[in-house]
């Protein structure tokens, strides 16, 4: 499995990302131990949100799409929890699914 996360760091911006194991990945963002470079000069402060999807090609491909969000419209896709409105005419929506509840 692959997943996409946002990150929300101490500056209000918001990052965008994937691995294979969300806690790991946390882990090496807020100790700032392999973290990303952008993480590592912008303190994270909370994951925002999480999919799921099963192969990296497609988990690449709406990284890709969310970084090209505007801001208004990622901040949108955290708290509607609306892919299919944000990003369905562009990518397949169904190979989705949001997590919740996500402990790290």
């Amino acid at each position: 499995m692959y997943y996409i996360y946002m990150l929300r760091c101490e500056d209000n911006s918001i990052y965008t990302g994937i691995t294979t194991d969300v806690e790991h990945r946390m882990k090496e963002h807020f100790t700032k131990v392999n973290g990303a470079k952008y993480t590592k000069s912008h303190t994270p402060k909370m994951l925002e949100a999480v999919w799921q999807t099963e192969n990296r090609a497609e988990a690449c491909k709406l990284e890709y799409h969310i970084k090209r969000l505007a801001k208004r419209k990622k901040e949108n896709l955290i708290t509607k929890d609306n892919l299919q409105e944000v990003l369905g005419e562009i990518v397949d929506c169904k190979q989705y699914k949001r997590l919740e509840n996500i402990v790290f």
